[in-house]
């Protein structure tokens, strides 16, 4: 059944950081070829770290002028909040990262998976395991949790499944009917694209408000590739923070608790890889 077309393709670099738009891509593996292949490790409190815990970095944004692939990755050109650049590899890349975000920063690239203790999550901020979920989900008390039952079991343990830097899976979906549905339902907030760093912006058929929450367990053939949604996607504190010109706004985390249980959009592994491109159809198969 075709439910929509593919509206665009976002790739981010630079994990946490803000990314680029692309036309067409190949679909692997890993997603998007070089979509979160670097990030930024923390050396003060040690680990890899995203915006969760160093929103600054939603200020910076990366983009690649060299095209990757899915077997080669070349270092992507940093953009900071003056405008200046440079390469990720460059020689005083961390130190000027570190001086914009006020945080000592190293930038890295993906390691092997068996380079455990580079994923190795750092201690937590608050050693209440509870408060700590809700400090990263940014939920009041008596607010649900997400069920982290349903991630990853490595990522209690990792920052993120060794050999990436994704939060749980590659691939993030998001239809404009889930953000025009909670614009609609809290029409005070912002409900950018932005604010939700999906890899594919999907403009669906249909009046359902959040038509990707009913499509875990299914199937999504679109150009070449096929994908397995495998759940909804629960948000976190990042949706909230402010960055470039939208302001921090905490009533987005209650009214997407309100409306959708704190999800929005899906995530996604590729079952068969191949290209896409912005305008092909999506089937729901």
């Amino acid at each position: 059944m075709e439910v929509g077309h593919l509206s665009a393709l976002h790739r981010y670099p630079v994990k946490s950081l803000m990314g680029e738009s692309l036309e067409t891509a190949t679909l692997g593996p890993k997603g998007i070829p070089g979509d979160r292949a670097w990030a930024v490790r923390d050396e003060a409190r040690g680990g890899i770290q995203g915006a969760k815990k160093i929103p600054s970095l939603m200020n910076c944004a990366a983009r690649y002028l060299e095209e990757p692939s899915q077997d080669h990755v070349p270092p992507p050109q940093i953009t900071l909040p003056d405008g200046s650049r440079f390469l990720a590899s460059d020689e005083k890349a961390a130190a000027r990262l570190s001086a914009a975000t006020g945080r000592e920063l190293t930038l890295w690239p993906l390691l092997p998976p068996d380079a455990l203790d580079h994923y190795r999550r750092s201690p937590p901020d608050d050693p209440d395991f509870e408060k700590e979920l809700r400090a990263i989900f940014a939920r009041e008390p008596g607010e649900p949790l997400p069920d982290i039952g349903k991630f990853p079991p490595e990522i209690l343990q990792y920052e993120s499944p060794p050999g990436t830097y994704f939060d749980a899976f590659p691939l993030v979906l998001l239809s404009e009917a889930s953000l025009a549905g909670m614009s609609k339902a809290a029409p005070e907030s912002r409900f950018d694209v932005r604010r939700f760093r999906p890899n594919l912006l999907l403009q669906t058929s249909g009046d359902d408000a959040f038509p990707e929450a009913a499509w875990g367990g299914r199937k999504l053939r679109i150009g070449e590739a096929v994908l397995d949604v495998v759940m909804e996607c629960p948000r976190c504190v990042m949706t909230t923070h402010g960055f470039a010109d939208l302001p921090e706004d905490r009533r987005i985390m209650r009214a997407l608790v309100r409306e959708t249980g704190g999800n929005l959009g899906a995530y996604a592994v590729v079952a068969r890889a191949g290209r896409v491109e912005v305008g092909d159809a999506i089937v729901l198969e």
